[in-house]
């Protein structure tokens, strides 16, 4: 058996998965490669994943996991101890309905911000820029109905930071999207900021955004 193996780079979704892969205790070995960074690192990210995306593990028995919310699942429910995911049937379920939204809403929306060019034939600038500032329009109103719907008990995942905790804390340090829950949503704010100094996490943050 191989051992596991993350391709991510410093500030991106990667991090999410490395908190999750040190609250399990699993051992792993880094990789960096990002889309935007040519490379011997990018090229073996896209022979396993040709879409290039970040962050990509690599089980042990050499199978490819792709998508944050997918690798975050497939680790609290391989390793249950390990409080990933609640043990609850009813609060796991909200967990794994919180993952799929900031998937769905928050890193898609981030995507259209981030490369516009990708989501309209204008070229102009001027409507690219339209586009960038819909989207994160949308990401903001997402991130604000997250807040109302997901409370913190103390954490987002329970009593302990979770696969739901590390994917929030994570995702929303872009696009502007602290900066408009320090106004929209103060509460929730405040809670990453919280998070981001609990010891599950604050390492990974400090090693990603020094």
């Amino acid at each position: 058996m191989k051992p596991l193996t993350l391709y991510g780079c410093p500030g991106s979704g990667s991090a999410a998965v490395e908190m999750a892969l040190q609250q399990a205790g699993l051992a792993f070995e880094s990789v960096r490669a990002a889309s935007w960074e040519p490379g011997p690192g990018l090229d073996a990210l896209r022979a396993i994943n040709p879409l290039g995306q970040i962050p990509t593990l690599v089980l042990e028995d050499g199978s490819v996991l792709s998508e944050s919310a997918a690798i975050l699942m497939h680790l609290g429910l391989q390793h249950p101890a390990s409080g990933l995911l609640p043990a609850a049937a009813n609060e796991r379920a909200q967990a794994l309905r919180g993952l799929v939204y900031i998937a769905a809403n928050c890193y898609a929306a981030i995507s259209v911000s981030d490369y516009p060019e990708r989501w309209t034939r204008a070229t102009s600038q001027s409507a690219r820029q339209a586009v960038r500032q819909a989207a994160r329009a949308q990401l903001h109103r997402a991130w604000e109905l997250f807040a109302d719907q997901f409370p913190a008990r103390p954490c987002l995942s329970g009593a302990q930071p979770g696969a739901l905790d590390f994917l929030a804390v994570v995702v929303s340090k872009w696009s502007g999207s602290r900066a408009h829950l320090r106004q929209a949503r103060p509460d929730f704010f405040a809670l990453l900021l919280r998070l981001e100094q609990h010891p599950a996490v604050a390492p990974v943050c400090q090693a990603h955004w020094p």
